[in-house]
């Protein structure tokens, strides 16, 4: 079985400095806009949002567009946890045969499979002779829009 890579690069995290920006406490409307608030919550650091376990967090960059029903689109940074349980339903980064990819874990009635968020990729089912390793799972997805 030959997977097409999804993965075009990894990252280690190293955190040197804190970054904290304004959190506003009102909420932004998505429909009228609403009066501006001058309250400032508080500061909000993206590392401490999105970073639980620094040792164990590393990132990848996307390749491809196999996720993108699950909102991960060519080019975006994915967050990956490695302490985190690969639990079903959970999109996580794998190893098949030697390919790195991103794909949602399926687990039922002891079939393992690696499910694309795309029509157009079929999915990857895991038997005893497919060589898979699970590195972590995704737990933030950043991209510009």
């Amino acid at each position: 079985m030959n997977i097409a890579p999804t993965i075009s690069a990894i990252y280690g995290f190293d955190r040197k400095i804190d970054l904290k920006r304004p959190l506003f406490a009102c909420g932004v409307s998505a429909g009228f806009p609403s009066p501006a608030d001058d309250y400032i919550e508080g500061r909000l650091d993206l590392n401490e949002l999105m970073i639980q376990h620094p040792a164990a967090t590393f990132f990848v960059r996307v390749a491809g567009d196999s996720m993108i029903g699950a909102g991960i689109h060519h080019d975006d940074i994915l967050v990956v946890d490695r302490s985190l349980e690969p639990a079903n339903g959970k999109v996580v980064i794998a190893v098949v045969n030697g390919d790195l990819t991103v794909k949602r874990l399926f687990k039922q009635n002891g079939v393992v499979r690696l499910l694309a968020e795309n029509p157009d990729y079929q999915p990857i089912e895991l038997t005893e002779e497919t060589a898979c390793e699970i590195w972590g799972v995704v737990a933030f997805v950043i991209h510009s829009l």
